[in-house]
């Protein structure tokens, strides 16, 4: 469960997404999005996360294991670019943007926040090894974790700080794409597709 939207001066994309979703119905795909990293050898790493609410009119909140390799390439480069394409509105959502490091109390609370909010089975991926170690046979992988499960060190909090935001609408042809920076007021600019 998302926090809900917002109420802040909104950017003018944000209502553009929030009704592209909304096309999308319950289906999950309609909360994953694409993070793209950049590794401490310089190569790109791409990856799927779940999108669990705002924080701020252009901030948005992720999670992520403390001990997976994104972690430690976001310390490194806390840049990102996010990819959310929602498929039934014909719609491709470039975000880019940086990690932010709250004040320590504040992250505390929203990483609580979000712990609390996720259900007994989503829970359970910070009950499992580390991700990307070798897997060993009698290695035990829980379904749950109830909800008095203290909050592990590696239950990680992504807060992403949106500097521009891209729109690819695929209907029609030729495709429109809109750019919007927050460095000039969040203003769109049309642009070739």
């Amino acid at each position: 469960m998302s926090q809900p939207e917002v109420s802040q001066d909104l950017p003018p994309w944000r209502p553009l997404l929030k009704a592209a979703r909304q096309r999308e119905g319950r289906a999950p795909q309609a909360r994953w999005l694409q993070l793209a990293t950049v590794a401490t050898d310089g190569s790109p790493r791409l990856r799927t996360l779940v999108f669990r609410g705002w924080a701020g009119p252009a901030q948005l909140d992720l999670l992520t294991d403390g001990r997976s390799s994104k972690a430690s390439q976001l310390q490194a480069d806390p840049r990102v670019e996010l990819c959310w394409l929602l498929p039934k509105a014909r719609s491709q959502f470039r975000l880019r943007g940086r990690r932010l490091e709250p004040e320590a109390k504040a992250l505390e609370a929203a990483r609580r926040r979000h712990w609390q909010q996720l259900t007994p089975s989503g829970r359970a991926l910070w009950g499992w090894p580390a991700p990307g170690t070798s897997l060993q046979p009698e290695t035990a992988f829980p379904l749950e974790l109830a909800d008095d499960t203290p909050m592990p060190k590696h239950f990680e909090l992504l807060r992403i700080d949106l500097s521009q935001v891209e729109l690819l609408e695929l209907s029609g042809s030729p495709h429109r794409r809109r750019r919007w920076r927050a460095a000039e007021g969040w203003i769109g600019e049309e642009l070739n597709p």
